[in-house]
């Protein structure tokens, strides 16, 4: 982690980086404001239009911090400037999605039909196309949180090896197994 921690952050324009006294940085883009506690071991310092990182000693925790800090505000900066996106299909005979305000309501192949409340900053949108897999589309400026609510989704109904039945990124290369033979000779 000690490489990733030595690359200054590049500042794009309409976005400034502050540093507070108790080393908390924040984030500020067309998109929002994103806020990070960093570790008072690491020094943080904004150098013109670049974010530099540092570290007092080569401790493997001091290396570990300095490279983690570092990538968090690298997603901080890229996420009020152009933010995050993922994408998750879902592949089943039946498998729907709908969303109403920050609800997403999935039918998912369950007796009853999952209701998901959502977080605010986070825009989602359900789409189906006839002929088409349902797609869920997430877009947020928070990496982490988008993430996380695409894992949490994804975890209603993982994608099953036989027939690739569930929901799961799009994209996503799912690994199949083979079925059972059609009895012994």
């Amino acid at each position: 982690m000690s490489r990733i921690g030595k690359k200054p952050i590049n500042i794009p324009a309409g976005v400034t980086v502050d540093v507070s006294a108790h080393n908390t940085v924040t984030v500020k883009g067309p998109k929002g404001t994103l806020t990070q506690e960093v570790n008072p071991d690491i020094t943080v310092v904004v150098e013109g239009n670049q974010v530099v990182l540092s570290r007092p000693t080569e401790q493997k925790r001091h290396k570990s911090f300095h490279g983690l800090y570092r990538a968090l505000i690298n997603n901080m900066v890229i996420g009020v400037a152009e933010g995050y996106k993922k994408e998750l299909e879902l592949v089943g005979v039946g498998y729907k999605a709908s969303v109403q305000g920050q609800v997403l309501e999935l039918s998912l192949g369950y007796s009853h039909n999952i209701f998901l409340a959502l977080p605010d900053v986070i825009a989602v949108k359900a789409e189906t196309a006839k002929g088409k897999n349902p797609i869920i589309t997430l877009e947020g400026i928070d990496k982490e949180l988008v993430g996380q609510v695409a894992a949490k989704i994804r975890s209603l109904r993982k994608v099953e090896p036989y027939k690739g039945k569930g929901v799961r990124f799009v994209g996503e290369v799912v690994r199949r197994k083979a079925g059972k033979t059609a009895g012994k000779k």
